[in-house]
């Protein structure tokens, strides 16, 4: 197994003071903090520290739950995650613990030091909390449930509990990848505060993203039929957790699902279907809440998960070389907080100055810096200016002064303008951007420039042979590729190097 982290794109989250006032209103949070209050003093509990005899309807009445389907069990679950978090406190006589029954007096319950500490208000002791909440009820998903077990015990003293099909480790490593495809899908796709409601992701998605190898084009027979089975094994997990704020769901229509279990048709035919009909199949989302949650859960385990406006008061050097793994709309955010707050004329010659190199990185760092430099208004010009005659920046500086409509910018020689072309074509080779667009982008390259392999074996950019190697593979006119291939030659002779194995 690989020493890297793994590194997840960055997110945005809400101030710490919103995140606290979503986590008081969190059903089972919320639930967990009233029955502690119900609980003072304290509260007869059993061995297991449950409550007792008509305890418990009396909680499932405190919390409102009366004739509801799932008040038992709902309640049941609130004071579970209140105890499990040291919200209650339980103190279990040793003597009585070994000689009741369940169900009988063997101790008590009372507010513990957890509680104390949260009554106080403060916002991160809260999230904290409600983590731990949301980690009792992760738990309890992996766990198998009641039903189960007391189908394994009914079918007679010969069946042994291992029998039962379910390994609670095994669950919980699924729940934990599942969750954690889901927060990279939020973060990619920008995250719930600028999607609506109606773009989480189908379950199906989901499921396939854990099932599905990335090198797989046409799912086999096969592997559909275990994207069906996974997608019901995360809609049981999913109604489970809903009440914890970890994630909004839209569970699977039953009317879906056949006698057997499954949904009719999911895996195959899921991609024919209208956002409407796919809907039925599940949709699920990460709340505010859970983005923060799920980061504090993958960067405790090890992974690079970073926040928007991590980089606000580093040096440019490092916003721009972490913008080049960045999505597009969290690349432009973050350069916007990093603008924030500095003069547009300073902050425009450090970027520019970061940007410079021949190394690997710097057609990459350069196309950041033009992206983040784009977001800077006339006060910046000065900067521009000053990398006129710069070799490696005169190309994008006259990109910026010519958009934005200013006087006497002198026109760049034919040098400049094939190393500019080089430089972005390779920045945006080593983005590993969509195929389809790189094809586009050097037949329109090709098409603009006249003699453009004769010139272009000529730039002296440590990249060139790269970059018409790569327009080789790319171009579809199979002429225009064989020119490239002949030029790439001449370049690395020109360079004295040889071309990659």
């Amino acid at each position: 197994m690989s020493a890297s982290p793994l590194v997840l794109p960055p997110v945005r989250l809400l101030p710490v003071d919103d995140l606290a006032r979503l986590a008081l209103a969190v059903p089972l949070l919320d639930r967990a903090l009233r029955l502690t209050r119900w609980a003072a003093p304290y509260r007869d509990v059993d061995a297991m520290g449950e409550l007792t005899g008509d305890a418990l309807a009396a909680a499932v009445s405190e919390l409102g739950l009366d004739g509801q389907e799932d008040g038992l069990a709902d309640t049941a679950q609130a004071w579970g995650a209140a105890v499990d978090t040291g919200l209650l406190a339980v103190e279990i006589d040793e003597q009585a613990g070994e000689s009741t029954q369940a169900g009988e007096p063997a101790g008590r319950a009372l507010p513990g030091e957890t509680f104390g500490r949260v009554e106080k208000g403060d916002p991160r002791e809260i999230l904290e909390l409600w983590l731990s909440v949301a980690e009792s009820a992760l738990a309890e998903a992996a766990s198998p449930d009641y039903e189960s077990l007391r189908g394994v015990l009914d079918d007679g003293d010969h069946m042994m509990l291992d029998e039962l099909d379910w390994d609670p480790e095994e669950e919980a490593d699924f729940l934990d990848a599942a969750l954690a495809n889901l927060y990279a899908l939020t973060a990619m796709d920008g995250g719930p505060e600028q999607r609506p409601r109606g773009a989480a992701v189908p379950l199906p998605v989901l499921a396939a993203s854990l099932v599905v190898p990335d090198e797989m084009e046409q799912p086999s027979d096969a592997v559909l039929e275990e994207v069906t089975e996974v997608m019901m094994r995360l809609d049981d997990h999913f109604r489970l957790l809903a009440p914890t704020g970890l994630l909004d769901y839209e569970p699977v229509d039953e009317a879906l699902i056949e006698e057997d279990g499954e949904p009719d048709g999911v895996a195959s035919g899921a991609d024919d279907l209208d956002p409407e009909e796919i809907s039925r199949y599940g949709m699920v989302r990460l709340t505010p809440l859970g983005v923060h949650g799920m980061r504090e859960r993958l960067t405790e385990a090890g992974a690079f998960a970073p926040a928007l406006g991590d980089l606000a008061g580093r040096p440019g050097a490092e916003l721009l070389a972490a913008l080049a793994n960045f999505p597009d709309h969290a690349a432009r955010e973050e350069a916007e907080l990093w603008l924030q707050g500095r003069e547009p004329v300073d902050a425009a010659r450090e970027l520019l100055a970061a940007s410079r190199g021949d190394d690997e990185g710097g057609p990459g760092r350069r196309l950041m810096c033009q992206q983040s430099i784009a977001l800077l208004g006339g006060d910046a010009e000065p900067a521009l200016r000053e990398v006129l005659d710069d070799r490696q920046l005169g190309g994008l500086a006259r990109v910026w002064l010519t958009e934005r409509g200013a006087a006497d910018v002198p026109a760049p020689d034919s040098a400049m303008v094939y190393w500019l072309t080089v430089d972005t074509l390779a920045a945006q080779l080593a983005a590993d951007d969509d195929p389809g667009l790189l094809t586009e982008l050097v037949r329109d390259l090709v098409a603009r420039h006249d003699g453009f392999f004769d010139a272009a074996w000529r730039v002296d950019h440590p990249a060139t042979a790269d970059v018409l190697e790569a327009i080789g593979r790319l171009h579809p006119d199979r002429k225009a590729a064989k020119e490239a291939r002949k030029s790439a030659f001449k370049a690395r002779s020109r360079a004295g190097s040889t071309p990659p194995a």
